[in-house]
């Protein structure tokens, strides 16, 4: 863990992993899925990434959009251990609507469910793979995020649980803080820092809307 103090205009936070713990009913639900396809021995290699591309590794091309309709319709229905993270809610309800967005891999549809099992706010600013650009690691969420707040990459902080959006935040120019659960601190290695919950980020508005974070060691 790290003390560090950070100056940003707005964060850039990940949904799951980071904001919430939805990891049970993700496992639940693509197992079902993964089970009616008659996948054996499936499991999610890598989260963070898009459905679209770990669906296209299990099932032919004219199989991907209905396999991905299913799976939105199984995780949709699976919100009833969804929680939100020690210290979303405070830290997401802290900040002004113009200093913070959620970027996310996961459907529109998808993160409103688990944004309100969670009973996080709906940011005004909010990247799902529902938009036609590509998915992490690309960086396209995140400089989207940045454009829809008008703020240039560089001040803006991500807050991340996943090597893939890690590597998304680097390749958009951006800082990125890795919370530890989904994956060990030893796969996010390429944060700034890194820390074991978003409870540890301490984050204060100035009168000119300059955010400071102070992290936590």
């Amino acid at each position: 863990m790290t003390d560090l103090t950070l100056r940003a205009r707005a964060l850039l936070l990940d949904l799951d992993g980071t904001l919430v713990d939805s990891t049970p009913a993700v496992d639940r639900s693509w197992a079902t899925w993964a089970a009616e396809e008659g996948i054996e021995g499936f499991r999610i290699v890598e989260h963070g990434r898009p459905a679209r591309d770990i669906v296209a590794e299990h099932v032919p091309a004219d199989r991907v959009a209905a396999s991905l309709a299913r799976i939105v319709e199984l995780e949709v229905g699976d919100t009833a251990d969804v929680v939100a993270l020690p210290g979303a809610v405070a830290l997401v309800s802290s900040l002004p609507g113009s200093a913070w967005a959620i970027v996310t891999s996961g459907s529109e549809p998808l993160a409103r469910g688990r944004i309100a099992a969670a009973g996080l706010p709906v940011p005004d600013v909010f990247v799902t793979s529902s938009l036609p650009i590509p998915g992490k690691p690309a960086p396209d969420p995140y400089l989207h995020a940045a454009r829809a707040l008008g703020l240039e990459p560089a001040d803006c902080v991500v807050v991340e649980d996943a090597p893939a959006g890690l590597e998304a935040a680097a390749a958009a120019g951006m800082r990125a803080i890795g919370v530890v659960g989904t994956y060990p601190a030893s796969r996010l290695s390429s944060a700034i820092a890194i820390v074991d919950a978003v409870a540890a980020l301490d984050v204060t508005t100035s009168e000119d809307g300059w955010l400071t974070v102070r992290v936590a060691g």
